[in-house]
């Protein structure tokens, strides 16, 4: 603070009450985002924090000295409770040129008539806005310091939260506690995504937008990421780009409670690249390799989920139609292009095969002319039973 004699703060001391009480109604007037903040705990606060900034004013110009921490610790809990309540530093900073112009005209007017002269004026003025200018940064210190804050009790929580994605004990009375602490919005669908080559979890997380959430995979050595509504258009481009070429794979989107088997998904997908069984790319989807993770994973899951596809069409027919496609289906992929030995093995006559070939195409398309596709369609009718298709 400039040099000032020390007498002129027995000349300021007088106007204290009236310009605290003065400040903090000018605040209440003229800073919108105040203007129903200024009962209750806040307001206490901010009228606490006017008079004390006054007041060692004053005792600095007294008795220059360095300023108390516990001073310090007053505007950096007035930033503090800035970001808690959800407001940006934009009021309060608003409140502080307030208050410093309010000052500067009491102030002026109490040493003039006191009888300092013009260049006591001057200093009085720079002194008055240098320490509004130390108030300030004091609460932009508080304010970050609180940002760090929160934000590593969210990183943490967020970890939390991803690492019981992950598992089969996740009910949805936790899933609400866990997300709510987390500040994680639980949406309809959430797939898992399993990434190679990626050290850092959370920077990963936040290329892939703001609400997805990672962890370090407990059972392999990759980092796991969760990615809400993973069918949005773009999102795969998204995520490929976001990737940077780290090997990657992403399951089925699933329930958030039940997303353990999105992760199973994924790992044996991504196994499944690293064993040359899937093609590269720059984001495997599981669900596009049902067969490979049919042939080289687990299976279970794959293969029910491979025939529920495929056979799909069909199961939309009636409970009759149904099984006489079937029956017809898998006696031709056991027959390809023999008509006649697929109605021997029908019972029926070749000429009603071909009628109900003629549906099946429509129904079925390109897979049941494409070697890879009717391969596939006897997988299916296998794991459906083939005693469900009529044939022995």
């Amino acid at each position: 603070m400039p040099e000032l004699p020390p007498s002129l703060a027995e000349a300021l001391r007088p106007v204290l009450p009236g310009l605290a009480r003065d400040t903090v109604d000018a605040i209440g007037r003229e800073v919108p985002d105040y203007a129903r903040s200024l009962e209750g705990a806040f307001g206490r606060a901010l009228r606490g924090g006017v008079e004390q900034a006054l007041a060692r004013f004053v005792d600095e110009l007294a008795l220059p000295s360095a300023r108390p921490a516990e001073a310090a610790a007053v505007y950096a809990g007035l930033g503090r409770g800035e970001l808690r309540a959800g407001r940006s530093l934009d009021a309060l900073l608003s409140a502080y040129r307030l208050g410093a112009r309010l000052a500067w005209e009491r102030f002026q007017a109490a040493a003039v008539a006191a009888g300092h002269p013009p260049e006591v004026l001057y200093a009085l003025a720079a002194a008055i806005f240098s320490y509004i200018d130390a108030l300030s940064a004091e609460s932009v210190a508080g304010y970050a310091a609180e940002q760090s804050h929160l934000a590593g009790e969210r990183s943490q929580r967020r970890r939390a939260l991803a690492a019981v994605l992950g598992t089969d004990v996740l009910v949805p009375t936790d899933l609400e506690r866990l997300a709510a602490a987390a500040g994680w919005p639980v949406p309809a669908g959430v797939a898992a995504l399993v990434v190679t080559g990626e050290p850092d979890a959370e920077r990963l997380a936040s290329r892939l937008g703001t609400d997805a959430i990672a962890a370090a995979d407990p059972d392999e050595a990759a980092t796991v990421v969760w990615i809400p509504d993973p069918g949005a258009p773009g999102r795969r481009a998204q995520l490929a780009a976001a990737l940077r070429g780290a090997p990657a794979a992403l399951g089925p989107a699933t329930p958030p409670v039940g997303s353990a088997r999105s992760l199973r998904r994924a790992r044996a997908a991504l196994a499944a690249l690293q064993a040359g069984h899937v093609p590269p790319a720059a984001l495997v989807v599981a669900d596009d390799h049902l067969v490979a993770l049919l042939l080289h994973g687990p299976g279970a899951e794959e293969a029910a989920d491979l025939a529920d596809s495929l056979l799909a069409p069909l199961d939309a027919l009636p409970a009759g139609q149904r099984d006489r496609s079937l029956e017809t289906l898998a006696a031709w992929l056991d027959h390809p292009g023999q008509v006649q030995r697929v109605g021997a093995a029908l019972g029926v006559h070749p000429q009603t095969v071909r009628y109900r070939l003629v549906r099946l195409r429509e129904l079925l398309g390109e897979h049941l002319e494409d070697p890879d596709g009717r391969w596939a369609l006897g997988l299916a009718i296998r794991v459906r039973g083939r005693d469900r298709a009529g044939t022995p």
